[in-house]
């Protein structure tokens, strides 16, 4: 695999780019560790048939970003398994613990779970090498996902939006793209606070309800196993016509670069909340200021994951990893959105500049002899 390094090169990092092989199970995979200047990095496993080693360093580049701007002790990485998440467990977990194995002896890196990746995965990473956050509450793991802790999160970056004037949530419509771990949450306490759900997608297709969809049977229908296309309410639409619905809050909750130059002018809503990792290009963000379009970046919108990551690995509690997801997302959203809407500027640059900042001075306390 022929990369060239200087495209991902900057001040910052990454400290190490490997590429890890077992052909015996057919393992390949990529790893990213971008920066450890606040200690270990954490970043999830995420399983794709389409990964690059561009995508994982964009993913952990976040994570350094993310866990900056939440004041964690960790730096950012990320991983990724090349193959279809929904093969057969038993081929899944071959080449889990084929993964687990051959990052052994990279211990600047705690993985978590990422899309395609479960409890059940990270249990067997814990087995293989004892170092792994996203546990089942068996192991003494707090179930992120189960409780929506990045959902969560979601929701309270939301809720400051609020408080800047940028939308009202009770009665707020949403569409909510990527409707799995992370977006069924958000989905779930958004309408706890009033919100109407219209708008859901999976991998499989996308779903509109002008009148809003009875979210409780929607959730329970999608975690039956269902997809949301099969889902006995609502229209079928497009993904491009999804991006282009009628709504007011907008939630992607699944791949990267949903939003791009040539369908960000379609958006609709006023408010998007980014619940999944680097879903915008840069040019989508521009259109979105540009239009008036309030984008909240998503190393401070879906931070509520790892913060519960990092609560579990220090030995905390459930209750304490949503005190502190409360706190840190509410505190950060509220800084960005002051900084930005006073200076005229992108949410995303206000938020670069904030968690950069902090990562430069982390890394002047690092051993320079």
């Amino acid at each position: 695999m022929n990369v060239d390094l200087n495209e991902f090169s900057d001040h910052l990092g990454p400290e190490k780019i490997l590429f890890l092989r077992e052909p015996d199970v057919g393992l390949e995979a990529i790893l990213v560790v971008d920066n450890t200047a606040a200690g270990p990095a954490i970043g999830g496993i995420r399983m794709a048939t389409d990964l690059s080693v561009g995508e994982v360093f964009r993913l952990a580049r976040a994570m350094t970003l993310k866990n900056a701007a939440a004041g964690l002790r960790h730096g950012g990485a990320k991983s990724g398994i090349i193959g279809d998440p929904d093969m057969a467990d038993d081929r899944k977990e071959a080449l889990v613990r084929a993964l687990a194995q051959a990052m052994r002896d990279v211990h600047d890196y705690i993985p978590g779970p990422d899309m395609g990746m479960t409890e059940a995965n990270m249990a067997q990473i814990h087995d293989e090498i004892g170092r792994v956050v996203g546990l089942p509450p068996v192991l003494g793991g707090i179930p992120l996902d189960t409780l929506g802790a990045t959902g969560f999160g979601v929701a309270i970056a939301t809720e400051v939006a609020e408080e800047f004037g940028q939308v009202t949530i009770d009665g707020a419509r949403v569409v909510v793209q990527g409707f799995g771990a992370v977006g069924i949450h958000a989905a779930r306490f958004l309408a706890e606070r009033g919100a109407v759900i219209v708008g859901v997608s999976d991998s499989r297709g996308a779903l509109f309800a002008r009148g809003g969809f009875d979210l409780d049977k929607l959730i329970t229908f999608k975690m039956e196993g269902n997809h949301v296309a099969e889902f006995p309410e609502g229209e079928p639409i497009t993904q491009d016509a999804l991006i282009a619905s009628d709504c007011d809050i907008w939630v992607p909750a699944a791949r990267p670069d949903v939003f791009t130059e040539a369908n960000a002018a379609d958006v609709k809503a006023k408010v998007i909340v980014q619940g999944a990792n680097i879903p915008a290009t840069a040019d989508a963000e521009r259109i979105f200021h540009e239009r008036g379009v309030l984008s909240i970046p998503d190393f401070i919108a879906n931070a509520g994951g790892v913060i519960c990551g990092a609560v579990e690995y220090g030995g905390g509690t459930e209750r304490e990893a949503f005190e502190q997801i409360e706190t840190k997302i509410r505190a950060n959203t509220s800084l960005v959105l002051e900084r930005a809407l006073a200076d005229g500027i992108e949410p995303r640059t206000s938020a670069l500049a904030m968690a950069t900042s902090r990562v430069r001075e982390m890394m002047g306390y690092r051993r320079r002899f």
